[in-house]
């Protein structure tokens, strides 16, 4: 089943009477961006009751279609229209998305159907915390990468700041009590979302299964200077989220 909204319709974006128990898969894609083709075939192992919604700001009707068919997806497959920007691709995915959970997935993710049946296991036990799942990098990055992947855990076990390329999954109602994701932050809407989730006291909890991400960048970038780069964005930004939260706690 395939449906899309033409650019300049979102406005009319149908209201759903009732919400269906499942998932809504989000995935915002940018201009010239097919990885989500290669991450569609990934998510074929969900079921009817579930749906995918690709948000970008150029039509996907056509491609996706063709994708949906190649593929065999049985869920319910949707390309939305948005203004760019992740943030506000995420929101507008919400919006539409008709499911009673939010699964948020970067374009160039990768998940196997052991993941995603473990993730329908956690939701259905706990429906009020926001999950994700242990980072993993595809090998097509430099071999210091590991050391990410111990870094990564370390942030998002021991510090509780998981990225939103960790694969966010949280019911509709703990996204809404959390307002979305900022769309005026010029990076890192995924971990504002993070610090508001703590600011509100709603615990997270890791899936416990694997989600694969491209490296290239590290690879193309260098790995030592990309690194560092999102270690210091992460700290200048946690800064005053956290003495945010240590002096709400004091009073």
């Amino acid at each position: 089943m395939l449906a899309w909204l033409e650019p300049g319709a979102l406005a009319v974006v149908p209201c759903y009477k009732e919400i269906e128990v499942g998932i809504s898969v989000i995935i915002p894609v940018a201009e010239r961006d097919e990885a989500w083709k290669d991450l569609l075939p990934c998510l074929k192992s969900l079921g009817n009751k579930d749906e995918i919604i690709l948000v970008s700001n150029n039509s996907l009707s056509d491609q996706l279609q063709n994708e949906v068919q190649r593929v065999g997806i049985s869920s319910p497959t949707h390309w939305v229209a948005s203004d760019i920007g992740r943030a506000k691709q995420l929101n507008t995915g919400a919006q539409r998305a008709r499911c009673e959970f939010f699964w948020f997935l970067h374009s160039d993710s990768k998940v196997d159907e052991s993941a995603i049946k473990r993730l329908k296991r956690e939701i259905k036990k706990r429906t009020g915390v926001i999950h994700f799942f242990d980072l993993r990098f595809m090998n097509d990055g430099p071999p210091l990468m590991v050391a990410n992947v111990y870094g990564t855990w370390f942030r998002s076990h021991c510090l509780r700041l998981p990225f939103g390329d960790q694969g966010y999954c949280m019911h509709r109602e703990t996204y809404s009590s959390l307002c979305g994701f900022s769309e005026t932050a010029t990076f890192g809407e995924d971990h504002l979302l993070i610090w508001k989730a703590h600011q509100r006291r709603l615990k997270l909890r890791c899936v416990g299964a694997p989600i694969y991400t491209s490296a290239r960048r590290y690879q193309s970038r260098g790995w030592l200077k990309t690194t560092t780069k999102h270690l210091v964005l992460t700290v200048w930004q946690a800064t005053p989220q956290l003495l945010r939260l240590i002096k709400e706690n004091i009073v």
